[in-house]
């Protein structure tokens, strides 16, 4: 009779004050950690024209690719770690968070590009994982029917700072230098993150949630329908973070003001918010692949018809918001996948896939750095091809193009009866 009543003196899942001020943390969380690496492409720009960095052309990229590509690859540790002892989770998010401020002050005072990939790729990757992927377990206790939103929604706090940070670090940057960037940045950090990290709590009492170790459910990994869409996911993480790391540079190339790449690194980063509160609105509606298709098809678009041509600053700024709405609407489509899995695992976590997921995703990003650097150099197409396919960067908007096509096998699985 106990435990009949406390099952109705919980907090109400959906909607509420609680639930919905968790839903603001993860979003100031999301924006916080993910916003600063998505605006990477200003400080590789002005690292790339600094004396002390200069001749580094491979692993300058790779230091942005370095950090995305460990936090989403720790993102299934973490969450494996937090969902068998819930007393870690808050731990986990302060913990991780005294790593990131301490990535960032390194890396203000790094005199090499090595030093730079410690502090600002590694280090910063290590801590952002840790403080960041937790807050997966208290979205999955808080939404159910309205998951797929809730997901979104807090994908969207990238973009949102996204939008800001680009043209805010690029003032700073050519005002101050990067050391003090990186150090106002951590102060920044520190006051807005506080708030959020104190309003972050779960739904179930803690002495509920930990009464030992909570077994995770990997059924789902026999399932060949997760397998077709995790190698899409892996494939299109090749290519997807490149325009914004390259944007600065590309505009250059082309001949255009370095304000239009920021510019444009800015609307890609507002536009994904709303693709990815699009996407996740979408997918829990209809099949998954529909979504995945949708995004496909704007993707492509934005890519061969506005990149490709986009010697004009209008022109980028299309393809900008289009592969922002497009390309940045995939992330929300992973949990959308677990509609197909649950025919199999009827208990799969959404967490647990979203975070395999991201691992696969940052597996293709860290491989994408230097792969990156070594298409640039290699390009064959420069000063040859027409509009900026023979800006030294054609063979980079091929390669995102191909790499964001590969998502169309979740489409296939289903004609073939893999995916129901």
């Amino acid at each position: 009779m106990s435990l009949h009543r406390n099952s109705f003196s919980l907090p109400p899942a959906d909607g509420g004050k609680d639930a919905w001020m968790v839903l603001v943390s993860c979003f100031f969380i999301e924006a916080l950690t993910w916003g600063f690496p998505f605006a990477y492409g200003v400080f590789q720009d002005h690292y790339s024209r600094l004396p002390e960095f200069e001749g580094n052309n491979s692993l300058l990229p790779a230091i942005g690719t370095t950090t995305t590509g460990i936090m989403y690859f720790g993102a299934p540790i973490v969450y494996s770690v937090c969902r068998r002892g819930p007393r870690f989770r808050k731990i986990s998010v302060i913990a991780g968070f005294v790593v990131i401020i301490a990535s960032l002050i390194g890396a203000s005072f790094a005199t090499t590009p090595f030093q730079l990939l410690a502090t600002q790729g590694i280090l910063y990757g290590i801590g952002g994982a840790a403080h960041y992927f937790p807050a997966f377990l208290y979205l999955d206790e808080w939404f159910f029917a309205r998951r797929g939103t809730a997901y979104g929604i807090v994908w969207a706090g990238g973009g949102a700072a996204g939008l800001a940070l680009p043209l805010t670090m690029q003032w700073i940057l050519s005002e101050y230098g990067f050391r003090t960037a990186l150090r106002l940045w951590a102060v920044t950090s520190i006051i807005l993150a506080t708030p959020a990290m104190f309003f972050l709590k779960g739904r179930l009492p803690i002495h509920h949630a930990s009464t030992g170790p909570q077994k995770v459910e990997i059924g789902f990994l026999k399932d060949p329908a997760f397998w077709i869409f995790l190698s899409g996911n892996v494939i299109q993480g090749l290519g997807y973070f490149l325009p914004t790391y390259y944007m600065p540079s590309f505009a250059r190339a082309v001949g255009l003001k370095p304000i239009a790449g920021t510019i444009a690194v800015s609307l890609t980063n507002v536009s994904t918010m709303l693709g990815s509160v699009i996407a996740g609105w979408f997918v829990d509606r209809y099949h998954v692949t529909t979504g995945i298709n949708i995004c496909i098809l704007g993707t492509l678009i934005s890519i061969f018809l506005f990149w490709g041509f986009a010697i004009y600053a209008p022109m980028l700024y299309i393809f900008a918001i289009l592969y922002g709405i497009f390309a940045g609407g995939f992330a929300s489509t992973w949990a959308g996948v677990i509609a197909p899995l649950k025919h199999k695992c009827p208990n799969v976590e959404t967490g647990m896939v979203v975070t395999l997921f991201a691992a696969g995703k940052g597996l293709g990003s860290v491989i994408s750095g230097p792969l990156s650097g070594a298409l640039v150099d290699a390009d064959g197409w420069s000063g040859r091809g027409g509009f900026a396919w023979g800006s030294g960067y054609g063979l980079l908007i091929l390669f995102t193009g191909c790499t964001a096509a590969a998502q169309i096998v979740g489409w296939f699985g289903k004609q073939a009866g893999f995916v129901k």
